[in-house]
Parts: structure tokens; sequence; C-alpha cells
């Protein structure tokens, strides 16, 4: 029999006897449904039994009239929310629907995650797809765009013709809110986007999406995003397929509701025999022998087919070996190998066959993909039925299959030199885990690189793929240590304190490792983040001390940071030399943020002059690491600056750097900004004007949650009720900002110099000067406390009168 003809033969044959009628009825009435609320359609039965043959037939049946997209989660990159999202955008997008919101908010998610790159057309998959995120991207003509919902949106009004058709979307609620979400909310907010531009764009077209291989999720947790997704969409139908029933109502008993189970059991008598006539299997006592051994699951009936009915059989496994004897010597080594493979195309399976002295034609290759057993994937590859892939791995020994994934380890790695792509990546990690090849240092090697390259649905993935790994393998401290690290990095970029703490509890890294020492650092931004200073500063100090190499550059930098914003700069001082001495001269924006640190130390002690010569060589470290964040950075402080020494300079300025930071939805910068311009407002006079930039100061310092500096501007709203004999609010000012830098444990010359404002206009307070008191103990002058508290008295007074 040839092999092509009989391949189109064989799927012929499971449509006439696979789509009984049963399936089809129950289908047809959850299409009757939809509408109404959220409906699933739960496909069930065991591995081959046909459930994904009858996912492909439901998207037959309605494609064309309504909308059609499809997740396999055999797929490792279906499997993450980003990545799902992503996908079904993609499918539905070629079907017309529009996904303005969700493009722009998805954009937005993809920044909070990369805050080190700018928005390009490689760094999200829809670009090219999406009209609003292409037209944002044409109107800056190459400039780096940093994606957060303000200035995408703003950038959106530079066309006139854009200007008209995107004004719904600069008014949209959601979308307003973006960048004040902290990341688990952003992520909730994006798959509500979805489902909310699927559901506007086509409200007369209602929509279908299959969700194959349910049960390759593994964990029960991992589950949370699909049935987050799922409850929202309300005017379509879901069907997915899974080996048990959906365990959803013990999470909520209105699934019961929302849930119809379909369950698939094996094909009737008649049918086998029939199906297997067709199929060539002409001995009447064989094929007897074959349908009752195949119990009906149609995987067994295709695999008698596909060995043309040869031999006797008393079981599904005798069946599986009975094909495998049929298939020739090499056929059969072909695909023992290909059974370590997640995907494969051509090149790998050419190459693979090769490792293992094989040849590789083309016409061996067709032979293969046109089994009943082998399945598209992504990307033009292709994947082996879980059935078939699971008994040909057995059949393997540890050698040969430590071999294959050696092999695979180092053609993917060959794929990511030559794109850099975060999925070669992860396929290299895979099968270099499974080849013990990765160390746990070489793990994080690569999982820098698929963050450098704009990875996180990536990193998402290989956090992943690790658990799975230590679930199935006995593994070492070190590597489920690696595996906490870089779930714990993943959440910092989320600013999720509350999992980086689970993740991180005390004693629980060790700083032998460079795992563990990243782990520590981890560890003291979800301390730093939940504002827990003094432990934050306790870890990030056991780094910089116990570690060499370059993880100890952010624990040194931020041990400076809170020793200089807890008034110690000498320390802070100190710190900053030793970091820069350790740091590699081509690290622009390191040296840059250490110079800025000591402008900040040389602020907060009022040696004004000092400050200025870091900032300018932190402007300089900046322009050379060509970083926006950095000038922006630059913008704000700068206003700050001259807020003392130059206001009416620090007008224009101010104004400026609330425009850079408003582009990169950094409100707290804007926040600061906003207070520069009230302070340099009241020096020259302008009340109203101060109070109003005031107002916006505090909003913005609120949205951020951001209090020292929500503390900073109302000691500024302090000055200015001084300035206009409101004394009474003026005091009731400075007790409000007291109160909140005692709580953040910060900025101890800010509490001497409210203490002092309060002296000035004689609003005498116990619990201020006794803060300010204590403040004293606490700081380590550059110089001396009492020329740095000359300074700040004198400052001070000028902003009173």
């Amino acid at each position: 029999m040839a092999l092509e003809p009989r391949f189109h033969r064989v799927a012929a044959l499971h449509r006439r006897f696979v789509n009984r009628e049963g399936p089809r009825e129950i289908f047809a009435e959850e299409l009757g449904k939809v509408g109404h609320g959220p409906r699933v359609l739960n496909v069930v039965g065991v591995g081959g039994i046909g459930k994904s043959r009858l996912l492909r037939e439901f998207e037959r049946h309605v494609r064309g009239t309504w909308l059609v997209a499809a997740l396999d989660l055999q797929i490792p990159a279906h499997r993450q929310q980003e990545d799902a999202l992503a996908v079904l955008r993609m499918q539905f997008g070629e079907q017309g629907v529009r996904f303005d919101r969700f493009d722009i908010a998805y954009a937005v998610l993809w920044q909070r995650l990369h805050p080190h790159l700018g928005l390009t057309r490689a760094g999200l998959p829809f670009v090219e797809h999406s009209e609003v995120l292409t037209e944002i991207l044409d109107s800056v003509a190459g400039v780096p765009v940093f994606a957060t919902a303000l200035g995408l949106l703003k950038l959106m009004d530079r066309g006139v013709d854009a200007r008209k058709r995107r004004r719904h979307l600069r008014t949209d609620e959601t979308l307003s809110q973006l960048d004040q979400l902290p990341g688990a909310n952003l992520v909730d907010a994006v798959t509500y986007l979805f489902a909310e531009d699927l559901r506007v764009s086509h409200k007369d077209r209602p929509y279908l999406i299959t969700v194959d291989a349910y049960e390759a999720l593994g964990r029960p947790e991992a589950d949370v995003w699909l049935r987050d997704l799922v409850a929202q969409l309300d005017h379509g139908l879901v069907v997915i397929a899974s080996r048990e029933p959906l365990p959803w109502r013990q999470y909520d008993s209105d699934w019961d509701e929302v849930i119809c189970g379909l369950p698939l059991e094996g094909l009737p008598m008649q049918a086998r025999m029939e199906l297997l006539t067709d199929g060539g299997v002409t001995d009447p006592q064989l094929r007897e022998v074959i349908a009752k051994a195949s119990v009906g699951v149609p995987f067994y009936l295709h695999l008698a087919v596909d060995s043309e009915g040869k031999g006797r059989v008393v079981s599904q496994d005798e069946i599986m070996q009975r094909f495998l004897d049929h298939v020739d010597q090499d056929e059969r080594r072909y695909l023992d190998l290909l059974s370590t493979a997640r995907t494969f195309d051509f090149e790998l399976f050419k190459q693979l066959a090769q490792a293992f002295h094989l040849p590789a034609s083309r016409l061996a290759w067709e032979r293969l993909v046109a089994y009943s057993f082998v399945y598209p994937a992504v990307d033009e590859r292709f994947q082996l039925h879980q059935l078939m892939a699971n008994v040909l791995r057995v059949r393997l020994s540890p050698a040969i299959t430590s071999d294959a994934h050696q092999v695979l380890h180092r053609l993917w790695n060959e794929r990511a030199r030559d794109n850099n792509a975060p999925d070669a990546l992860r396929e290299a990690v895979y099968h270099g885990l499974r080849a013990g090849t990765l160390s746990s240092d070489q793990l994080l090697e690569y999982a820098d690189r698929i963050t450098a390259c704009g990875g996180s649905q990536g990193m998402a993935g290989l956090v992943a793929d690790l658990s799975d790994y230590l679930a199935d393998y006995e593994c070492d401290d070190a590597l489920e240590q690696t595996a906490r690290c870089l779930a714990a990095e993943s959440a910092v970029l989320l600013g999720d304190a509350e999992k980086i703490k689970s993740l991180t509890p005390s004693g629980s890294w060790s700083l032998t490792t460079m795992a563990g020492a990243r782990l520590a650092v981890a560890a003291g931004h979800g301390r730093r983040i939940a504002g827990e200073t003094s432990e934050a500063l306790n870890i990030y100090t056991s780094v910089w001390e116990g570690r060499q190499g370059p993880e100890r550059h952010p624990a040194g930098l931020w041990s400076a940071d809170l020793h200089m914003a807890q008034g110690r700069f000498g320390t802070a001082s100190r710190l900053a030399e030793e970091l820069t001495a350790a740091c590699p001269a081509d690290l622009h924006a390191v040296r840059g943020d250490i110079a800025r640190l000591m402008h900040l130390a040389a602020r907060f002690s009022y040696d004004f002059g000092q400050a200025d010569l870091y900032l300018r060589e932190a402007e300089t470290y900046y322009r050379q690491a060509d970083t926006i964040v950095g000038a922006a950075l630059i913008a704000t402080n700068r206003a700050e600056l001259l807020a003392w020494t130059d206001p009416f300079a620090a007008v224009n300025l101010a104004q400026s750097a609330v425009e850079a930071n408003l582009d990169l939805g950094a409100l707290h910068e804007v926040g600061k900004a906003y207070t520069a311009l009230g302070q340099a407002h009241l020096a020259i006079g302008r009340h109203n004007d101060a109070n109003r930039a005031l107002e916006q100061a505090c909003q913005a310092l609120e949205k951020a949650g951001y209090r020292s500096g929500r503390a900073r501007a109302e000691l500024i709203r302090a000055a200015l009720n001084a300035r206009l004999d409101r004394v009474d609010d003026a005091v009731a000012s400075v007790n409000w900002a007291v109160n909140e830098l005692l709580v953040v444990e910060v900025y101890p010359t800010l509490l001497m110099a409210a203490a002092y404002l309060l002296d000035v206009i004689g609003g005498i307070d116990a619990k201020v000067s006794r803060a300010a008191e204590e403040a004293r103990t606490r700081i380590e002058a550059l110089d001396s406390l009492e020329i740095l508290e000359a300074r700040m008295k004198h400052h001070v007074r000028g902003l009173l009168v």
C-alpha cells in the first residue's frame, strides 16, 4: 500500500467511524447554549481514544461561520498564560478580530517583565499583526519605545487620523490604570482585556476555542490561568480534552452549571471490524482478535492499519509491539530517538539520525510523518502521540537516552546561537538537564540569555520545565535552589513581594553557590518591596560580604542605597567606592547608578555643589549606556537639585521630567518631579502654582505606593503652609510626614529638617523633636554632623522666607 494514499485513507476512515452521532449531537446542543455566559464542553477519555481528532472535527464543523482558535497543551509554550493568550490572539486576529486594548496591555506587561529593553517589532510575537502597535512604532521612526500605558496612549496622538480612530482607547478606564497595577493584577487585566476585545469586536459572531491535552499542565495549581480565562469567555464555547473530568468543581460549585461532560467510549465492535477491513486487514480471524484487543481505542486500531494487519495480538501492548515489529529496523530506531524530543522537524531528524549513524533521507522522513500518531506542532514541527512516545522511551537504554538528549541539546544550542530565540534556549535547557550536562551555574546563564533577548514567557516556561524535572528525577539541593532562584527573580520583575517571600523563607539559601547568592538577592528585594528595610539590608550585606562575582553588584548597590536612605552616608560612600572598584569598566549603567547614589547622599546632606558633580558623572555614564530610563532619572534628580539652587531653571526642567517619566510609566518619579516643581514655585513665591503641583505630586505618589516620597512632598506642603501663615496646617503636615518616615525607617536628615521647620514657625511638637534627636544619633555625615546641620538650616530657612 502506497504511504501517502494510506495516510489519507486512514484519516477518512477515522472520520467515518470515530465521528459518532452522540458526541456531535452533544456538541450541537452546547453550541446552542452559547451567548448566555461561559460554556465548557469537557471531552474525557483515555489516551488514544480519539479526543484530539474529535476536537479537530468540531473545529471543521463550525469553521467559516464561527471564529475558531486552538491551544495544544502538549506544546510547551502553550502552557504559559502570556504565551497562550498570544497564540489565541494571533489565530483570532487572522480572522478579523481587533485586539487594540489587549495589544496595548500585553505590551505593558511585556515591558514590565523586560525593563531593560525597548519595545520593537522583534520583541512581541504579534506586533506586525497589530494595527495599533504598528502605528505607534511607525510614528517614532526607530526611536526606542518603552511600553507603558500612558506612554503608548500619548504616542497615538501623533497622527491626526490615528487620534480620531483611537479616541476610545485614550478614554478607556482599564488602560488608564494599567501602569499603577502591581504585577499579578496586571496579568489579570491582560486576560480581562483579551476576553473583552474578543467579545466587543465580533458581537454577532460566536467563537469556539479548543484546548487539547489538559493533563499536560501537570501540577494542580498550573491551570489557574486557564480557569480565569475560561470564566471570562461568555460569548463562545470552550472545548477541553482531558483524560479525567476537569476538577474545577472543587474550587467553585458554579462550574457545575458551566461544564458539560462528554465521555468518549471505545468504538463498537462493528465499527472496529469495518475500520480494520477498510484499512487493509483482510484476515477475518485476525480482525476479530485485533478488534477485541484494542478495546475500541482508535489509536491502537490505527496502529494495526499502519502495520497492515500482520501478526497475532491479544492486548493493546501487543498491538503496539506488533506495529514496532512491522516497521523496518532503521524506522524503528528513528522513532526511538525522536521519542526523546518534544517537537522535531526535518533538520532535527536528519542531524539526530546522522549522529547515530543512521541514513536520513527525505523519503524516510516522509514515511515517519505520515503515520497516524505523528501530529503537527508549532513552527512547522511535529510531535509524537503521547502514548507512542511513552512506549518508545522505555525501549531506550539510559545510555542511549542520555546520548540522544546530548545531541538534541547541542542542536538546539546551535539554533539558539543563530537567532537567540527563547524557545530554542528553552529546548536546549530541557535536553541539557536530561543529558545530565547542565550545572546550576550554566542553567542560570541560559536564564539570563532568555531574559536578555526578551523572553519573559520563555523564562516562565523554563521555570515550569525545571519544576517538572525536579518532580520526575532525584536532584541535588543546588538544582532545587536554582529553581527557586529563577522563580523568585521572575516574581521580582512583577513586584510580587508575597510570592518572593514564600519562595525565600529566612535561611533557605546558601551563599556558597551563585544560585544561592542570587536567591538571597531576590529575598532582599522581596523584603525591600514589602517595606522591611532592615531585614532587606541585612540580606544584601550578607551577599556583598560573603560572595565574589557579579551577583555581588546588585547586593552592593542596594546595600549602599539603603545605607544612604537611612543616613549612613559614610558607609554608603565606602560601599560605593568598593563597588566601583569591583565593577567592570564597561558596565556603564551600574556605574551610573553608583554615581547617582552618591548624588543622593550629597543632596540629603544638603551639599548641593558635590551633589551636582556626582549627578554630572551619573549622566555621563547613562549616556554611554544609552539608557532612556537613566536619562529620565537624571531629569528628575536635576529638577530636585535645582529646586534648591535655581528654582527658575527648575520649573521648566521639572515639567520636562514629568513628561519623560510619564512616558516610562514611572509614577514614583512623576511624583518626585511634581514635588520639585512645587518646591520651585514655592521658592519663587508662586503659591497657587506650588499648591497645584503638590496636589499632583501627592496623587502620583499615593498611586505608586511610594510612602517616603509622599512624606517628602508633605514636608514641602508644610513649608507652603508656613509661608501662608497657616501654622496649624503646617504642624499637621510635619506630623504626618514624620510618622510616615518613621514607619519606613528612612531619611533621618528629613526628620531633622522637619523639627527645624517647626522651630522656625514656633510650632513645637515633642514627638517630632524626639524623632529628630534620635535621627542625629544615626547619621554618618560625609564631613561632620554640625556642618551638615548648618547647611540644612540655611536651605530650609530659604524656603520659609
